[in-house]
């Protein structure tokens, strides 16, 4: 047993980090392209999260009730929608308002003199 999968580190691997990630990703990029404000971000991960838990419950008999793995998987699950929604807004910031934004990053912009 690790620290982050109950059974085997492919499993994580595979639904957390592909499945679950890949739709977090997604699901901030969706939200960040709608205009909506980070706190349902995260309101919509902690329900993804649940989600992810259960799949490894109903699959593969993990424990569905583990807090812990599921803050571990969760937090995961924040991280990639958290990069999907600054990789978007960034690009939207700089695309939508070239005059007012310059990218400073793949995460940020700032202010054009």
């Amino acid at each position: 047993m690790s620290f982050l999968a109950e059974h085997s580190i492919w499993v994580f691997l595979v639904l957390t980090i592909i499945g679950g990630g890949g739709a977090a990703f997604m699901g901030g990029r969706s939200l960040a392209l709608g205009w909506k404000p980070i706190g349902l971000l995260v309101f919509y991960m902690l329900l993804l999260g649940a989600g992810v838990r259960f799949i490894h419950f109903a699959l593969f008999e993990d424990t569905l009730t583990s807090a812990y793995y599921y803050v571990v998987q969760t937090a995961l699950i924040l991280g990639f929608a958290l990069l999907g929604y600054h990789t978007t807004r960034t690009n939207q910031m700089t695309r939508q308002y070239p005059w007012l934004y310059e990218k400073t990053g793949p995460l940020s912009w700032k202010q054009r003199n």
